[in-house]
């Protein structure tokens, strides 16, 4: 390991049926993900309708959760998906968090650290970190806020904000895994991806996202890492 290490990590929600072909592309080319999980959704069909089509969103299993994730990181997404900041019962945040991260625990066979915050825009707020913190055993939480930086941050580990979505990056994903693979920063660069494996679908990128892992796979230089992997030789936890 070097001082300047770079590491790559990678964070899908919702536990969708896109998820193991995506599994299966992020393992041909040696890459790590985590998958943020709603447990009591697991195994409901579902669609979502954006102006640009329809998409299927049906969960996987809960009986194949731990073979489907094998090799990566199951997290919490909360039991149902609302938004947290929006929820007027704190009992109600805690029970969404603990229960989901509880359950997912006992899928996977390992304790569940994690967590994704459901929803978009005003996803997170202070009283919500507040609550999980005091109250569940999730160490870190992600936002949708994008940095487009590799610094990791040394703020609060339950607000932490994320490099970039992993298509709808600006400046272009490609351009940014330049300037990740290519610079001088000091320290640990981390650059850290989330989104939806259903997504590729919608936008038909499989190919275009492919051609991303194979850019940024194999590198000497590069450590791909679960979210926790990640935080944890970062020092943050």
């Amino acid at each position: 390991m070097t001082a300047n290490q770079k590491i790559l990590t990678f964070s899908f929600d919702d536990g969708v049926t896109q998820d193991i072909r995506l599994i299966e592309l992020l393992n041909r080319y040696g890459l790590k993900s985590t998958f943020n999980l709603n447990s009591e959704l697991l195994g409901k069909p579902g669609e979502l309708r954006y102006d640009v089509g329809r998409v299927d969103h049906n969960k996987v299993s809960p009986a194949d959760v731990k073979a489907i994730y094998a090799g990566h990181e199951v997290a919490v997404h909360t039991l149902t998906h609302p938004t947290l900041p929006g929820v007027a019962d704190d009992g109600e945040i805690v029970r969404q968090v603990e229960q989901d991260r509880l359950k997912l625990s006992e899928l996977v066979g390992y304790e569940v650290l994690g967590m994704a915050y459901p929803g978009g825009g005003t996803n997170f707020d202070s009283r919500c970190a507040e609550l999980i913190r005091a109250n569940t055993g999730v160490k870190y939480a992600r936002t949708t806020v994008s940095t487009y930086q590799f610094e990791p941050t040394q703020g609060d580990l339950l607000q932490f904000h994320p490099t970039c979505h992993f298509l709808r990056a600006e400046p272009e994903l490609t351009a940014l895994a330049d300037r990740f693979l290519n610079g001088e920063g000091d320290g640990v660069q981390l650059f850290y991806a989330w989104g939806h494996s259903y997504e590729l679908d919608l936008w038909n990128s499989w190919e275009r996202f492919e051609d991303f892992c194979r850019l940024i796979a194999n590198r000497d230089d590069v450590l791909y890492l679960t979210n926790l992997e990640a935080f944890r030789f970062a020092k943050l936890l």
